[in-house]
C-alpha cells in the first residue's frame, strides 16, 4: 500500500481546528502521525519568496518513502489574505502550515484543502444538493456527523465549496471501501 493510500485513510476530523475562516491541522499532531507511520520522513524549507507588494511565500519539500513533494504557501492572516511585510512570527507560522500542507500532499488530511483556493461560494444549488444526498446514501454516511463536521444545521445550509469538499471526502471514503472512484463504475 502506498504512503498516500495509508495516510489518506486516517480520519483527521477530530483534529481539525478553525482559525477565522480557515480549517487546519496542528503541525505537531500531523507530524506526529506521519512519524508513527513513516519515521524516516524529512522536510526542508526553501528560501522565502518576497513579492513586490511586501508579501511573502514560504516553501517546504517533504520526502516520504523516497517521494518528495514540494509545497508553497503565502503568509496569510486568518481571513486567507496575504500579509504585507509579515513578522518573523507570521513567517514561522506559515512555514509550519506549509509543512502540514506538504503532509496533506502525501495523504494525511488532504481533503481539508479541497476547494481552498475558491472564494466563499453561494448557497448549495439543487443539483449539488441532489448529488450530495445521493453520495451520502450510496456511502451510507451518517448525515448528522457530516453536518456536525461542516458546522451546519442542514445540507441546504452548506455552501457550494462545502458541498465540493464533502463530495471529495465521500469519494475518498467510497474508494477505500470499494476501490471504485465513481458510483457507477
Amino acid at each position: 500500500m502506498s504512503a498516500f493510500a495509508k495516510l489518506s485513510r486516517i480520519d483527521v476530523s477530530k483534529h481539525v481546528e478553525k482559525k477565522g475562516q480557515l480549517s487546519y491541522l496542528s503541525w505537531a499532531w500531523a507530524w506526529g502521525v506521519l512519524m508513527e507511520h513513516y519515521p524516516d520522513s524529512n522536510y526542508i524549507f526553501g528560501d522565502n519568496e518576497v513579492h513586490a507588494d511586501g508579501s511573502v511565500t514560504v516553501h517546504c519539500s517533504l520526502t516520504v518513502e523516497g517521494i518528495t513533494r514540494p509545497m508553497w504557501l503565502p503568509v496569510m492572516d486568518n481571513r486567507n489574505k496575504s500579509i504585507q511585510n509579515p513578522t518573523s512570527r507570521d513567517i514561522s507560522d506559515a512555514k509550519m502550515r506549509c509543512l502540514v500542507k506538504a503532509i496533506a500532499m502525501h495523504g494525511l488530511g488532504h481533503y481539508i484543502y479541497a476547494g481552498e483556493d475558491l472564494p466563499r461560494a453561494e448557497s448549495i444549488n439543487e443539483t449539488e444538493l441532489k448529488a450530495l444526498s445521493d453520495m451520502i446514501e450510496v456511502t451510507e454516511t451518517d448525515t448528522d456527523r457530516l453536518l456536525k463536521h461542516f458546522k451546519v444545521e442542514s445540507l441546504q445550509a452548506m455552501d457550494s465549496a462545502q458541498c465540493r469538499q464533502a463530495m471529495t471526502m465521500l469519494r475518498v471514503q467510497m474508494f477505500h471501501r470499494t476501490g471504485k472512484h465513481k458510483v457507477n463504475e
